[in-house]
């Protein structure tokens, strides 16, 4: 998996992992000690928290990098995403705070290039 500097709202806040295979996108999160700042999947448009021993943080993100909607993944559970969703962003609890995210904010490179394109 490559990494890629996440921008929010043109602000460099993080350095993501992007899992953009089938298997990478499934094991998201899943067994990484410590956890990376955060993970970026795509495709994707949905999550789900199966084996996860902590609450993620997650936005869903259109194709243009525009956040769709954001939620907490708690363990064991599902969230699905808005329509529209391209890729979803999982961080650790307390991250999308820190970082200023919300519905609305735009994710880039801090390039300004889309993250996901």
């Amino acid at each position: 998996m490559r990494t890629a500097p996440l921008a929010v709202d043109g602000r460099p806040v993080a350095t993501t992992v992007v899992a953009d295979t089938y298997l990478a996108r499934l094991r998201g999160m899943l067994g990484r000690t410590p956890l990376p700042e955060a993970m970026f999947l795509v495709p994707c448009a949905s999550v789900h928290g199966v084996g996860m021993r902590t609450s993620l943080d997650v936005a869903f993100v259109a194709p243009d990098g525009e956040v769709l909607g954001t939620g907490v993944l708690r363990p064991y559970a599902f969230l699905g995403a808005p329509r529209g969703t391209r890729a979803v962003l999982e961080a650790p609890t307390g991250s999308f705070a820190r970082w200023g995210l919300t519905t609305g904010a735009r994710l880039a490179r801090p390039d300004t290039s889309p993250l996901h394109a």
